[in-house]
């Protein structure tokens, strides 16, 4: 389990430099309003995946039921993105699935050998 601990917290930290710095980019290059709209769907892309390595480990513990939270989460989210005037939910969704390129470029950067 520690190295699951480990992946977890890296995953964690990667999405957090991630978010940092497209939240930046999204700054500079539209405004401050869509960046923070970019940095709402990114925090709520961290507490799926909080929630998502939870379930792993019960799993792991356990044979529970895998929870529908996770989707609920989501659901809320776009809702209240689309329902609230002052969020845009093209930028909160993108920030939403930050996360996952987290999970790519770790995959990418655990795959390709570096020099020995």
């Amino acid at each position: 389990m520690d190295s699951f601990y480990r992946l977890q917290a890296q995953l964690l930290r990667i999405t957090i430099a991630f978010s940092a710095i497209v939240f930046v980019a999204t700054c500079f290059t539209y405004s401050l309003h869509i960046g923070l709209n970019y940095l709402l769907g990114s925090c709520t892309g961290m507490v799926y995946l909080r929630m998502l390595s939870k379930n792993v480990e019960a799993i792991g513990r356990s044979s529970t039921r895998i929870s529908s939270s996770r989707l609920a989460l989501v659901a809320a989210m776009i809702l209240v993105a689309s329902q609230w005037n002052q969020l845009e939910v093209m930028p909160v969704f993108l920030g939403f699935l930050t996360y996952k390129a987290a999970l790519i470029g770790y995959t990418i950067w655990a795959v390709v050998p570096g020099e020995k």
